[in-house]
């Protein structure tokens, strides 16, 4: 048996809706960029777009910013982390959200995963109870949610403020709620290969008006933070405005105008996205040595990613299998390796941190792939990923007999 290459691209986005491009001529046609330029009585697009995100979300407050990460670091700061201070957070992420809490002069303690790839709830427990850390900053790493009703009760058996990292879930949800719906605050990220697409960007939703009025007075508002869409009352601000840093953090109405028209087609997106990964899982299922992870009951995930594991390959044939799957036209990021890819790192990189013992973690990582699913993929595209897939691993790394 023998498969045809794949000829896609893994990371072509879909183009913009005609809205987008509409909305962004106009701005650039009137040149009013700075989310503080509008006229009188004009509502700029920035705070157009916090109306609309915190509609969407659900939430009180919103904050439109430059990127997810800025997001992360003004949120740490807005539920005053301050240097010195151990942060709890995922061993399995990417690069930002320890960096987020370097950013701060912050401490991080990372906790173990999961076979499912979330936060391992166990470990969590334990650190929580140990370290004295008062801030959990979790990250739904590429759109796999944990148990949410035990980790809010972790976090307030422990006193712990629950910040969402929710770069890779915008759109998904745990039981009735929209992920990023259970912390004090939570980030979302609209840089090109997440859900909407504005380049770099992001956001930040509360509904703790202090939080609130400390975060949009870091992200750099002066004296016009009551010009946003879904801010506190100006009371809020008599107190924080004079003992708050300005971190230059702003989110541009031409960045906005273009993540309006996309927001309203998301949900049906979220869709489009898990008829893909459905098609993945389906090609892989049954597959010796594959291992998929399989979800709490009540998450729906954004299948905008596609991870499987090898738990009994050597390095050898993980090496092998991302060798013979980009010969065939599919891209796979492996995190066991030395030294990281592209956007894809572990806590071994991040040496800015303390060092940490995190066994389970390790032998998770050391056979885990993951893949993008980008939107302009078919869903024979994925069938025919799906194929390439089954077949180096069937005949290229076949497992010995056990």
């Amino acid at each position: 048996m023998t498969v045809k290459a794949f000829q896609g691209s893994f990371t072509q986005q879909e183009p913009l809706p005609a809205a987008a491009i509409q909305a962004a001529s106009a701005v650039l046609s009137g040149g009013r960029l700075h989310r503080y330029g509008n006229a009188q009585g004009e509502i700029s697009q920035a705070a157009a777009l916090e109306e609309a995100f915190a509609n969407w979300q659900g939430a009180q407050f919103c904050l439109a910013l430059t990127s997810g990460g800025q997001a992360l670091q003004i949120a740490l700061r807005a539920v005053t982390v301050c240097p010195g201070d151990l942060v709890l957070t995922n061993a399995f992420t990417l690069a930002p959200v320890p960096g987020a809490i370097a950013a701060v002069g912050a401490k991080a303690v990372l906790v173990e995963s999961s076979d499912d790839l979330t936060i391992d709830l166990d470990d969590l427990e334990a650190k929580a109870r140990s370290s004295g850390a008062r801030v959990l900053l979790l990250s739904h790493m590429r759109g796999h949610i944990a148990d949410m009703d035990r980790v809010v009760d972790i976090c307030d058996r422990f006193k712990v403020a629950l910040v969402e990292d929710c770069a890779h879930t915008m759109g998904a949800r745990f039981a009735d709620k929209r992920s990023g719906s259970h912390g004090v605050v939570s980030c979302f990220s609209t840089q090109t290969y997440k859900h909407i697409n504005s380049g770099e960007g992001g956001f930040l939703t509360t509904d703790n008006v202090e939080i609130a009025a400390r975060a949009t007075m870091l992200s750099g508002s002066y004296m016009n933070f009551m010009r946003h869409g879904a801010g506190p009352e100006e009371a809020a601000y008599e107190k924080v405005r004079y003992e708050t840093p300005n971190m230059s953090a702003r989110m541009d109405n031409l960045r906005a105008s273009i993540l309006i028209p996309q927001l309203a087609d998301l949900d049906e997106n979220v869709r489009r996205w898990n008829k893909r990964h459905s098609v993945l899982v389906e090609a892989l299922f049954g597959v010796e040595g594959v291992e998929m992870p399989k979800g709490h009951p009540k998450m729906v995930r954004v299948g905008s990613s596609f991870q499987f594991r090898l738990p009994k390959a050597s390095d050898e044939k993980c090496r092998s299998l991302v060798a013979q799957a980009a010969a065939l036209g599919v891209e796979l990021k492996w995190f066991g390796a030395a030294e990281p890819v592209g956007f894809t790192s572990n806590h071994k990189s991040w040496r800015y941190l303390q060092s940490q013992y995190l066994p389970i973690t390790d032998e998770i990582l050391r056979t885990l792939f993951d893949m993008r699913v980008p939107l302009t993929f078919s869903l024979e595209n994925c069938a025919h990923i799906g194929r390439i897939l089954r077949y180096v691993m069937e005949t290229e790394i076949a497992f010995d007999p056990a």
